[in-house]
């Protein structure tokens, strides 16, 4: 009961915090943070433990999932080299120096451990982003670079921490062995993601098959298949986080949700904006509910001749150092491709400091460093303590704290001026896809109503009633009040026909941005868009259909 209860009281105060946000003006991470630690303080800090590994299975697919199926793919393919360069080079680098400094720094951190810190302060959050900054305030550039970066060093970073994780709990590290491993778990975790929306595919299909199938199974198939995809890359030893991101991918560009109703459409697409609110916040409370118990035991390694100020200075010094490294390799990324663009005679379209400063900053660490770093075990394989778990645990709640603060005061000092006035290329793309759906659809409609042959027993003229404006409708509906019965019949059947009209314009408009999509005119952004509306549409019309 009490777990229930937590349960419960956690999720209020996401809520709370999703409109507080609004009043306040605060970051929502920064909000949700205080607000578990002003839960937690009253009671001298409750200390929530959970398992790890149903720590992760619980965040991490939902969380990766979501991300992933939101994240603009034709930006993501066209940035793929700035993007793949922070998310694996970047991690690596990352790796390397702040495990570095932070054993010099806090020798008492073995440097195996502090590689394990330094793998799961990789990921970067940037929907903690998008909430610090407008993104109208950020070049369009910079943050999908930044979307998909935090989008696959996800995945590299945590796959980097649990080889760090298994160094320490077995001892041993071998360089073949761990890249044999690490080649196995990316390519059967990337399959894993493959199968298992190759499996929700035919699931939905047998449920269309069988019909009558209320929409809420339907929601259930999509509801699990990140689920499904961790778990079965988990069992054969390879990477969950992956196939989860996989899943998340295919499924923004597989054309999967064709497979659903009209219903279960909506009802998929809200209740994944409501699941990544509420693990969000929910992460970030729990933070802060911890957070009080762990400034009241500030580990002995960091107290030193001044236990208040050296455990701050500590974790504003690693802040700056990942900010610092953060930094010095997005510049020689932007210098290597400047140089290479001038050598194939191409225009080069490097940084400028301003956008090298705000893309350094921006790399906050989030939901998906808690989440992992949570799961450390407690004990070693004979019973023995993990060795400094606390402090690393400490340091990375101080670092994701640092990291937010430092984002919420600068960020938008630096973005300012940044974006040039004028209309947004994303609401230019809408509006012309609007216009191309609309035109594909008046196109279907016309053909329609221009064909010679009709159904037995059509009403004469009807066909072209039913094709008219908005006041044909008008003067349908005055029709259908008319006591003759000729002009009742006439009024329904022309009603038939313009909902068959539109469902089929509605069918031209979506294979109308779908194309659009695929020939990268527009993006998925845009094209979500657009469905919801069709989709919500459709639902309206069908709804008009089964009333008749």
């Amino acid at each position: 009961m009490q777990v229930a209860i937590f349960i419960l009281v956690v999720l209020v105060f996401v809520a709370v915090s999703g409109a507080l946000a609004r009043l306040v003006r605060v970051p929502l991470p920064v909000l949700q943070i205080a607000i578990g630690a002003a839960l937690a303080w009253p009671m001298r800090g409750i200390h929530v433990e959970i398992d790890p590994e149903l720590f992760l299975l619980v965040f991490i697919p939902p969380l990766l999932f979501s991300d992933a199926f939101g994240a603009p793919k034709r930006e993501l393919v066209a940035l793929r080299g700035p993007i793949l360069d922070l998310a694996i080079g970047l991690v690596f680098f990352t790796i390397v120096g702040f495990g570095y400094a932070l054993h010099w720094l806090v020798p008492s951190v073995p440097l195996v451990v502090a590689f394990a810190l330094a793998a799961v302060l990789s990921p970067t959050d940037a929907v903690a982003v998008s909430s610090i900054v407008d993104k109208n305030v950020v070049p369009a550039r910079l943050m999908h670079i930044l979307e998909g970066e935090s989008l696959l060093n996800d995945a590299s970073g945590l796959v980097m921490f649990r080889f760090a994780v298994a160094a320490v709990l077995t001892g041993s590290f071998s360089f073949a062995a761990a890249s044999l491993t690490f080649v196995y778990a990316v390519a059967v975790g990337i399959l894993a993601g493959v199968v298992a929306l190759f499996v929700a595919a035919k699931a939905l299909q047998l449920l269309n098959r069988i019909g009558g199938v209320p929409a809420e199974a339907q929601v259930l198939v999509m509801i699990l298949l990140p689920f499904v995809a961790y778990l079965g890359a988990e069992h054969v030893g390879a990477s969950g986080i992956l196939a989860a991101v996989t899943a998340g991918v295919l499924t923004g560009v597989s054309g999967i949700f064709r497979f659903l109703g009209v219903s279960a459409r909506i009802q998929t697409m809200s209740l994944w904006t409501t699941l990544s609110f509420v693990f969000n916040g929910a992460l970030f409370i729990l933070l802060g509910l911890q957070f009080p118990d762990i400034i009241g035991n500030v580990p002995p390694e960091l107290s030193g001749r001044h236990p208040v100020i050296q455990p701050i200075l500590t974790m504003l010094a690693l802040t700056l150092c990942l900010i610092a490294l953060r930094f010095l390799w997005i510049w020689i990324g932007d210098t290597a491709a400047c140089v290479v663009a001038r050598l194939r005679k191409r225009k080069a379209e490097p940084f400028g400091l301003r956008i090298l400063l705000a893309g350094s900053v921006a790399g906050v660490r989030g939901a998906i460093t808690l989440a992992g770093i949570l799961s450390l075990p407690f004990a070693m394989p004979d019973g023995s303590p993990f060795p400094a778990r606390d402090v690393v645990i400490f340091l990375a709640a101080g670092v994701i704290i640092c990291s937010l603060a430092i984002a919420s005061l600068t960020l938008p000092w630096i973005a300012r001026g940044l974006v040039e006035p004028g209309e947004d290329r994303g609401a230019a793309e809408e509006r012309l896809a609007r216009v191309g759906a609309a035109n594909a659809a008046i196109a279907r409609i016309e053909a329609i109503a221009g064909a010679e042959d009709g159904d037995e027993g059509e009403v004469p003229g009807a066909r072209l009633a039913a094709a008219d404006s908005i006041v044909a409708g008008y003067r349908r509906r005055i029709a259908a009040s008319d006591e003759a019965d000729e002009a009742r019949a006439e009024a329904r059947e022309a009603g038939r026909l313009e909902l068959e009209m539109r469902l089929a314009g509605i069918e031209a408009e979506r294979k109308a941005v779908r194309a659009m999509f695929r020939r990268r005119e527009i993006n998925d952004h845009t094209m979500r868009a657009l469905f919801t509306e069709i989709t919500l549409t459709e639902a309206l019309l069908k709804g008009r259909q089964a009333r008749k």
